[in-house]
């Protein structure tokens, strides 16, 4: 029987599947039922992750997509509804730093190279609204839908080294807040913005920074964990149920939200 927490038969289109998060995603809402649409920009990470949701049963397909191009999103997104009739959840996940933005320890801000500091806002902050503009559209036509983007604990106060990151995620809880206002008022209250922010999760894009070559912890890994009472580091699968709540009817009249991921990490003062 069908309950309130369902995402089964639903359309889900989730950007960055070819990562570790979307990856995780894209096979989390395999399980439960629910139809995805991966895209990446990476082909051959992409074509990774269609091959096992598909290995795991799933109806799934992907798509070599930018989402900086709002051409081709828009593209993409006509395949979509051609092929499956609608959307009914987009979960933005494409983003993450990148290794020309995050300061080194011995540099400070003015240091920064502002071509990095482009390159990153844009595809966190850019690279969550134009997927959202160009496949919101079609929840605003039917009246319903969910929207989740991915935020950071980078937004709720300064994290040393990474200020474009720190930013751009920033932008995504006002973007978040916006489009939940816009989509409720003018379109359908049944058309519902959230995000989460994750705390810290060791992935690909910070190991170096969290771990030492021999696995064990960097001084910022220990001030990391020194301000999360759950005193480890998240695992990445513990994200699938916060976004699968938000995106079901179980969280019908929740919209314009940034639900925290991050064992205390945003709620702790560290004393």
């Amino acid at each position: 029987m069908r309950t309130n927490f369902s995402v089964k038969n639903k359309v889900a289109v989730i950007t960055g599947a070819g990562g570790v998060l979307g990856g995780s995603l894209a096979k989390h809402f395999i399980s439960q039922g629910a139809k995805v649409a991966a895209l990446d920009i990476r082909r051959e990470q992409l074509d990774v992750t269609v091959d096992r949701l598909r290995s795991a049963g799933g109806d799934a397909m992907g798509f070599v997509s930018d989402v900086l191009d709002y051409k081709k999103l828009k593209t993409t997104t006509r395949q979509i509804v051609d092929q499956w009739g609608t959307i009914d959840i987009l979960i933005n996940v494409a983003g993450g730093n990148l290794p020309g933005a995050t300061l080194r320890e011995d540099q400070t801000v003015f240091d920064m190279k502002l071509e990095d500091w482009q390159k990153v806002t844009d595809l966190n902050l850019n690279g969550t609204v134009y997927p959202t503009l160009a496949m919101g559209r079609i929840m605003a036509e039917k009246g319903s839908g969910s929207i989740i983007n991915v935020s950071s604990m980078a937004a709720y106060s300064a994290i040393t080294r990474v200020l474009g990151y720190s930013v751009a995620k920033t932008g995504v809880i006002n973007f978040t807040q916006w489009m939940a206002m816009e989509m409720a008022l003018k379109f359908s209250e049944k058309i519902r913005v959230n995000a989460i922010a994750p705390g810290f999760f060791i992935g690909d894009q910070n190991r170096a920074v969290l771990l030492h070559p021999d696995g064990s912890l960097t001084d910022r890994s220990k001030k990391v964990l020194a301000r999360t009472p759950m005193k480890r580091f998240g695992d990445i699968t513990e994200l699938n149920g916060a976004v699968q709540f938000l995106c079901s009817d179980a969280a019908s009249f929740i919209t314009g939200i940034v639900l925290p991921v991050d064992g205390g990490f945003s709620s702790f003062s560290g004393v």
